[in-house]
């Protein structure tokens, strides 16, 4: 049953803005596009909000989606359109989708579909990340997916279903895909917004998350472009090739045939001038073990340049070869025009899992500064295959740590060092691209930052003036991986995560969540003895050295970093350690994952996605302003939740807005806007 909902009714909202008149005014500014447009920039040139009065943000209105689904949702992703006044959003379990005015939040429209149990079923769950808009410049449609792999087209005026695209303004996804989907229980989905340009819309897949995948042979995550006005496929691109596609001699043993996985399942940008669009290709399935799997295994962890009209691949270039990190391809590319030793280069960057910011020519693929083929540690494991060098970035440097030595380890004192080094002696060290090993008593497995480490989702932003990409990167999202054999029944793959001497069981990612209309799937297990495993902590306090969370500016015009900086306040756990007492430990920032930033003509933003209570203000997070030049915080915002979805801006009858998606910890799902105090 679908549900349309027109209201003049607030819903969950808060404080409503009149006109500023003490500042000067903003242009009104749009916010179009997930991304804020098709190449990934996430930057408006506003400069309302600045320096000197960022701390005076005062909430302009608040839209709480507890009730957009049967129970709230505590992992709101989303970033909101700002389009003529009204601002776009995906909320709720449900993932609705509402039309809120932008100076008030007033509830305009709401939209959701029902979806029973293919909703229930499906590997994606929850509210999504965004939704995408078009018009020719008379017609408006919002576009996006639902939980059930369906996509919709709206009328952006109205909420309603466009009669003319698909079946009464639905196309459902699991058909037309080059492969049998079960339309119920079939598994694609996707938490991404469709990528719209022209007359085309770029739609990636995903997958369910998870560490101890039930078979090698999982369905493939092709992508397909579809007419916006019709929604008929007008073509599809075969992320794992069939036979006599270029490609296919990558998977060796005729492993192409069965094995699946490379989706797009984060943003896909696109250049309308060079009609191309980027599709940064996941891993294949599995995350650890790629013995089913022998070979390079093109697309998977490729970035592929498309034909935007008509799918046919221009070029590509494979990031990481037979990849068994859960290094998949995390974040949209990044598509910037930069003076590289003197000359105007169109590049496109690609933030990354592994710390590297991957830079190439997007006319050609080639490498703007060499990216070297190097040799890498060699694993082990019966059965799998090892490439034996990885393609590694000369320029930029990695921003985030990928790799651990003993030289990382905690060491505000000797102690806590001499206890960590006590810690990791069960584990295995090593740099980046170390391979897992098969768990034993003696060596557990290896230390990473491989899962939720470096960019995540979220990917970066830049600064479309200056050349400058600016990252978030978890530097301490530290595990430890370990393979063994599955027990019976759990899993067809010969080698999954797992501990010696502990029960082998399913082992969700950080992101996986039950559908809408189900409880989460219940863990399964061997029954193997128990035996204790030392946690990869020093008393409570974290086995690395800070910082633990960054931001940083990458010069895209020649390969430098041009700052670094710790973002989030040190954790209430660190600060207040009886084992710390007297020491200066500066601010340490944040192990967290779900980062995005936001930048203006002045500023970089980002919020925090851990609450802590600091002497001086309540329990909350903070929406931190920093100097884009320099780095240098220049304000912060309290919020009563950690960000969980990356903020975006926008501007109204000379007014600019920031919106940030809060939740996560005992905060439901909650988008605020901010904006500058009125004068009265």
């Amino acid at each position: 049953m679908t549900r349309t909902i027109l209201a003049a009714a607030l819903l969950g909202v808060a404080g409503a803005a009149m006109a500023q008149t003490a500042l000067p005014a903003a242009p009104n500014t749009d916010w179009p596009t997930y991304n804020a447009d098709l190449a990934g920039s996430r930057y408006r040139p506003l400069e309302q909000i600045n320096a000197s009065n960022f701390n005076d943000l005062e909430v302009a209105w608040r839209f709480k989606t507890d009730s957009i689904g049967t129970r709230p949702e505590y992992k709101l992703e989303g970033t909101p359109l700002a389009v003529g006044g009204r601002i776009y959003a995906t909320a709720g379990t449900r993932r609705g989708v509402v039309a809120l005015d932008g100076k008030t939040g007033e509830l305009l429209w709401m939209h959701s579909l029902r979806e029973g149990e293919r909703g229930a079923a499906s590997p994606r769950a929850l509210s999504g990340r965004g939704l995408s808009y078009w018009t020719d410049g008379t017609n408006e449609r919002i576009l996006y997916v639902t939980i059930g792999y369906q996509m919709i087209s709206l009328d952006a005026k109205t909420g309603q279903r466009d009669p003319n695209f698909g079946e009464n303004g639905i196309v459902d996804l699991k058909k037309d895909f080059d492969q049998e989907l079960d339309p119920v229980t079939g598994e694609a989905g996707l938490h991404a917004a469709p990528a719209v340009s022209g007359n085309t819309i770029v739609i990636g897949a995903a997958f369910r998350e998870g560490f101890t995948p039930r078979t090698a042979n999982n369905n493939k995550g092709y992508v397909r472009g579809y007419d916006v006005r019709t929604g008929k496929r007008k073509w599809i691109f075969h992320t794992v090739p069939k036979k006599g596609e270029v490609g296919y001699d990558s998977w060796l043993k005729n492993s192409a045939e069965g094995n699946g996985n490379t989706g797009v399942w984060t943003q896909v940008s696109i250049d309308p001038e060079l009609n191309l669009a980027y599709l940064n290709v996941e891993s294949a399935t599995s995350d650890f073990y790629g013995g089913h799997r022998p070979g390079n295994n093109l697309f998977a962890n490729s970035l592929v340049a498309v034909d935007l009209e008509t799918g046919q691949r221009k070029w590509h270039y494979q990031l990481i070869h037979h990849e068994i990190w859960d290094l998949d391809a995390s974040s949209a590319p990044l598509l910037m025009d930069v003076t590289v030793s003197g000359k105007p280069r169109k590049v496109v960057g690609i933030p990354s899992k592994q710390g590297f910011f991957y830079v190439l020519d997007r006319v050609t693929g080639q490498p703007v500064w060499p990216i070297r083929e190097t040799k890498v540690p060699q694993g082990d494991v019966p059965g799998e295959w090892y490439s034996p060098t990885q393609p590694i970035p000369s320029k930029p440097p990695a921003y985030s740590r990928n790799g651990f030595s003993e030289a990382d380890l905690i060491d505000f004192t000797p102690a806590l060092k001499s206890e960590a080094l006590e810690v990791v002696k069960n584990y295995k060290l090593g740099p980046v691209y170390t391979p897992p090993i098969v768990s034993t008593p003696e060596k557990l497995g290896v230390i990473n930052n491989w899962a939720q480490g470096g960019t995540n989702w979220p990917g970066g932003s830049f600064d479309p003036e200056s050349g400058i990409a600016y990252v978030y990167a978890c530097q301490a999202c530290i595990s430890s991986t370990g393979l063994q054999r599955p027990p019976e029944g759990l899993s067809e793959i010969d080698w999954v995560v797992g501990v010696a001497g502990q029960p082998v069981v399913m082992i969700m990612g950080p992101g996986e969540g039950a559908g809408a209309d189900t409880p989460a799937p219940k863990p399964a297990a061997n029954p193997a003895p128990s035996a204790p495993v030392r946690r990869l902590n020093v008393q409570g306090l974290p086995l690395v050295k800070p910082p633990y969370g960054t931001i940083s500016a990458i010069d895209v015009n020649n390969g430098s970093i041009k700052w670094q900086i710790p973002h989030g306040e040190t954790p209430d756990f660190i600060r207040n350690s009886p084992l710390l007492k007297g020491l200066d430990i500066p601010r340490t920032g944040q192990a967290t994952y779900q980062i995005g930033t936001l930048v203006t003509k002045t500023l970089v933003i980002a919020g925090e996605n851990q609450v802590t209570a600091p002497p001086g203000r309540p329990r909350g997070a903070m929406l931190r302003a920093y100097d884009k030049q320099s780095g240098k915080e220049v304000g912060a915002v309290w919020m009563s939740g950690p960000q969980s979805g990356s903020p975006m801006t926008y501007a109204i009858d000379g007014r600019q807005y920031i919106i940030v998606a809060t939740s996560g910890g005992t905060s439901t799902g909650e988008y605020i806007a901010f904006v500058l105090p009125e004068q009265r």
